[in-house]
């Protein structure tokens, strides 16, 4: 039986892989095998000896101790393209919050509220301080084309007559196989920023992507860009964010992510990150990261994780063992030695490493005994060993 302990409230639907002859859920679980998490920060949190994985019901893993988790050897897992429909649906619609002032010109209407019969000529007095230009035929730039930015992309090029480019140096083969023939790539992002009207930015936060949209970006961007971030705030430095909207170089900012500096600009429209606030969204988001769990939890199989690398296992040649170590030469030489010297034959050998941490997953005619386990467990730069059997 594993135990899951869940840090936030999450969809039932996470019963559909986490079955009650299986699995224990519980918010209070002292011992857990496995975490569910959204949004609950885990960085002051007591990681139990007992966690294997981490589960995070999102994309971004920030509330995550990444690093103390790698080196305990918990596997962390995110739900990369689950919310991206939700999401990009919201990108779409802060491209007409941005470009004609819907929100200005809704907060002007309720304050006519008392004013009677007078209300429709006010109306059509004041209207006219709200215009702002239609997208259809101005050129959107999308920059990052994963799972949302590539559905921005076709919708505005497809749905919305936009002409869209985008840049992405790292776009997959199957994003990049998604995306509209009328949507232009382009080299640089120098290029992004030379020809679009709106941009909208989709990369995740790094130490080469934090303060991207700074006053060097601006001065490459056409006189009145309208912007959009619903990546993560830090993507913009708000010093020089305020200035290019003082000074007109940005008409409008649109981001989810409200922060006290970003509240006091003028011509922001700060959404209340609602980008996967959707029913459907937290739904695919709990199955994914429930997915992901079971699978590591039952077979070892290791998808989306943002720590380990990806280890995909069909079915079992034998008693299977895995082990996370450090990635040093000699590693698996030594796991084979320890495993031959008591006559135990290897039927297939998976070694996988992602920066300084691997992962070797091993197939054994017999299962490991007592003694072995604790040779494997005691070689230099072993972290954690497992063993799965049928």
């Amino acid at each position: 039986m594993f135990k899951i302990q869940t840090l936030n409230a999450i969809s039932d639907i996470i019963h559909q892989e986490l079955t009650a002859d299986k699995y224990l859920i519980a918010k209070e679980e002292p011992v857990p095998d496995g975490v569910l998490v959204r949004s609950a920060s885990m960085h002051d949190m007591e990681l139990p000896e007992s966690l294997l994985a981490i589960a995070r019901a999102g994309a971004g893993t920030n509330n995550i101790p990444i690093d103390e988790c790698t080196k305990q050897g918990i596997a962390v897992f995110n739900t990369p393209g689950a919310n991206a429909n939700a999401v990009a649906e919201l990108v779409i619609c802060a491209l007409m919050l941005g470009s004609r002032n819907v929100t200005g010109g809704v907060d002007w209407a309720r304050t006519l509220a008392d004013k009677g019969g007078e209300v429709a000529g006010l109306v059509e007095k004041g209207k006219g301080q709200f215009v702002g230009p239609e997208v259809r035929g101005k050129t959107l730039g999308v920059i990052g084309l994963g799972a949302i930015g590539a559905i921005v992309a076709n919708a505005a090029a497809q749905g919305l007559q936009m002409n869209v480019v985008g840049y992405d140096p790292y776009i997959s083969v199957e994003n990049a196989w998604s995306l509209s023939r009328a949507v232009r790539h382009c080299n640089t992002m120098d290029e992004i920023f030379a020809q679009a009207d709106y941009i909208t930015v989709h990369v995740p936060l790094k130490d080469n992507t934090r303060g991207m949209l700074n006053k060097d970006a601006f001065a490459k961007m056409k006189d009145g860009v309208r912007l959009m971030n619903f990546s993560r705030a830090e993507l913009a430095n708000f010093d020089d964010l305020t200035a290019a909207l003082e000074s007109g170089k940005v008409a409008t900012y649109v981001t989810d992510f409200p922060t006290e500096a970003v509240l006091a600009m003028k011509n922001v429209v700060a959404i209340p990150h609602l980008g996967a606030s959707t029913p459907e969204s937290e739904e695919n988001c709990a199955s994914m990261a429930a997915h992901e769990l079971r699978e590591y939890l039952e077979n070892g199989q290791i998808r989306n994780s943002v720590n380990l690398p990806e280890i995909v296992l069909g079915y079992s040649e034998g008693v299977r063992v895995l082990m996370i170590h450090e990635n040093e030469p000699g590693m698996v030489s030594a796991i084979s030695a320890a495993i031959g010297a008591r006559k135990i034959n290897i039927n297939n050998m998976i070694n996988k490493s992602r920066k300084n941490i691997a992962v070797t997953v091993l197939e054994l005619e017999k299962t490991p005994d007592a003694r072995l386990l604790t040779e494997l467990k005691a070689l230099p730069g072993v972290i954690r060993v497992r063993v799965f059997e049928a």
